[in-house]
């Protein structure tokens, strides 16, 4: 009997780029998807790659689709102005972030005064180079933020300003450093920003932890800030949401899942540079400096409760943040007033922060509110996409991890039940689906992979009885 032909082997290489475009949204039409009775849709022809041997399932299309640039950016750096800055070498100030990390753009130092404390936070002062309107803003607005992929990174800046002004990365930094006076009660006084000289120590979340564990000074007295800011917070209706969370490397054809560790000094430093976001807006408002202040609405609606389903309703409860010219409350954080301002290397409106920050300090024209509302419509946009480009792909290379060990067991849980189905989240691998179970919300599952379809990005799972 013979075999019946495989309809892609007589493809011409102009047939497979066609297909090719398809899939990764460069093209709405394909004939020989047409021909082949299938719907034209990047899905398919996904499907239609994989399933005749074109693309291996290692192929993420994601970024591609959503249009994001992933070429190098080639655009001359220019040097470092000749401008006063406040010297605080003196100050030990530690850049605390995940292993591996190579943006480090923060840094935490704590000054004792006479009668509290005053929280220093230094931002890598990204602005001194990109100045608004500049080949390099437009080139960092046209992405809107750094795309962080499983295999690479895509940065929203040239390297070559990451090396510059990453902190700890040279003897000394640069950096825009914002303030925040506390009496002794943990109570903020008074909130200020200045252009500054810092030397930063780069540590990881495990060993500034095992600092902390060790009664070592600042970090014992940053812990208890960060108890009394959480709570103030809390007070003011700060939603707590603690949902499991992964990073996925891919390299040399191996797939890595680990869970973030939480050690309380990544809580510290999350605190620390929530302070910063508000004292930043304080500091703008009072000066009536434009800025695209963060805001959201109140939460829909009250949930209550610690387990891993309560913190899922919890999120689903938050409003979007939404960015305006003028300050308003940010009831997701409990805050009067907020702005993103610690990640000028990674998000386009941190930078934008920082310009009109630096443009009041050096007593210069900023951008006006108008601008800063176009600023954020182009960087919402394209942040959006490469967020969702993200996410598609940590779930692809998820799923394709979860193909490769059909026979394994994961610990699971009922999150949420939609009628005969129920979302049910697997916590080792950050990874949610719906699946048909009567189990109950809250329930705990063993399950296996029954199914995967990469190219619509789901996956079936079957409960395995113990």
């Amino acid at each position: 009997m013979t075999a019946p032909q495989d309809p892609a082997a007589d493809l011409t290489p102009a047939q497979r780029t066609e297909v090719e475009l398809l899939a990764r949204g460069k093209a709405d039409r394909s004939r020989v998807i047409r021909e082949a009775k299938l719907n034209e849709t990047p899905e398919a022809a996904h499907a239609y790659l994989l399933r005749h041997g074109l693309w291996d399932e290692m192929r993420a299309p994601y970024a591609e689709r959503a249009g994001i640039d992933l070429s190098d950016i080639e655009l001359p750096v220019p040097e470092l102005p000749d401008e006063p800055r406040l010297d605080l070498t003196h100050l030990p100030a530690y850049a605390i972030d995940d292993e591996g990390s190579r943006d480090p753009d923060d840094a935490i130092s704590l000054e004792r005064l006479d009668n509290g404390w005053r929280l220093w936070v230094h931002v890598a002062d990204v602005a001194a180079l990109i100045a608004p309107n500049s080949p390099l803003d437009l080139e960092a607005r046209s992405r809107g933020a750094t795309l962080y992929l499983p295999d690479r990174i895509y940065s929203m800046v040239p390297p070559a300003i990451v090396d510059l002004l990453g902190l700890g990365l040279h003897e000394t930094s640069p950096a825009l450093s914002i303030s925040i006076d506390f009496d002794a009660e943990w109570n903020a006084e008074t909130v200020d920003v200045q252009l500054t000289t810092i030397k930063a120590e780069r540590l990881s979340y495990s060993a500034a932890q095992a600092r902390l564990d060790a009664g070592e000074e600042p970090f014992v007295t940053l812990s208890r800030l960060y108890r009394a800011s959480h709570k103030q917070r809390e007070a003011e209706g700060a939603l707590s949401i603690d949902l499991p969370e992964v990073r996925v490397k891919f390299a040399g054809g191996d797939i890595q899942i680990t869970a973030l560790p939480k050690p309380e000094t990544r809580l510290v430093v999350q605190e620390c540079m929530t302070l910063a976001g508000w004292a930043a807006a304080i500091y703008a408002d009072d000066l009536e400096i434009a800025l695209p202040y963060a805001t959201q609405d109140a939460p829909t609606r009250e949930v209550r409760g610690t387990d891993l389903p309560a913190h899922w309703a919890r999120r689903k409860t938050l409003a979007r943040t939404r960015f305006r010219p003028s300050p308003g409350p940010h009831h997701g954080m409990g805050l009067d007033a907020y702005a993103q301002a610690t990640s000028p290397m990674r998000r386009y409106l941190d930078l934008v922060v920082h310009q009109q920050l630096r443009a009041a300090l050096k007593d210069q024209p900023g951008l006006t509110g108008g601008e800063i509302a176009t600023r954020v419509a182009q960087a919402e946009m394209n942040a959006g996409s490469t967020r969702t480009a993200e996410r598609l792909t940590r779930r692809h290379y998820t799923l394709v991890m979860l193909a490769r060990h059909p026979e394994q067991v994961w610990d699971a849980q009922v999150v949420e039940r939609r009628g005969p189905q129920a979302t049910v989240l697997i916590p080792e691998l950050a990874l949610d689906t719906l699946m048909s179970t009567v189990a109950p919300t809250g329930a705990m599952l063993k399950v296996q992979m029954a199914a995967v379809d990469l190219p619509n990005l789901s996956v079936r799972l079957r409960e395995v009885r113990t």
